[in-house]
């Protein structure tokens, strides 16, 4: 026996990590730009199915009701800064549902803004879905990444 310390203990050395080892920048962009455009689809992707229907079915149906409600999609306008903090930021939530806002601009829904809770709460609806895709893209992104199982 040595009495240096460690020595009853034999040092293995850590395998470095390797280039291949690494997630390529393509496969993580692919699955955050088909889980923006298709809620859902970038776990799919990512061999995920149950995840992915979950959070497809969960933003899809979050959207709809939205519709339902008549809640009004967000336009950028400018003016002063609360304005455009609000339409900016609530156009960018409508959009982060990917191919949902485009059908529905894209089918003429134009609900005006009308006073009333219903409305408010379909609008409110609506941007929360996007949020709610925003989380399934960075759910998506970590999974790619190997930063999360």
């Amino acid at each position: 026996m040595s009495d240096s310390p460690g020595a009853a203990f034999p040092v293995t050395p850590t395998p470095s990590a390797t280039p291949a080892s690494e997630p390529s920048s393509s496969s993580w962009f692919a699955a955050i730009l088909l889980a923006w455009l298709i809620p859902g689809a970038g776990h799919f992707l990512l061999k995920r199915p149950g995840r992915g229907a979950l959070i497809g079915l969960s933003v899809t149906v979050m959207y709809l009701l939205g519709l339902m409600m008549r809640g009004a999609l967000f336009s950028p306008q400018s003016g002063d800064l609360l304005t455009t903090v609000i339409y900016c930021g609530g156009f960018l939530g409508n959009l982060l549902s990917g191919i949902l806002y485009f059908l529905t601009v894209w089918l003429g829904y134009a609900q005006a803004d009308v006073a009333g809770h219903v409305h408010d709460y379909g609008t409110k609806f609506l941007v929360a879905a996007g949020l709610l895709n925003l989380l399934g893209m960075v759910d998506a992104f970590e999974i790619a990444t190997r930063r999360k199982d």
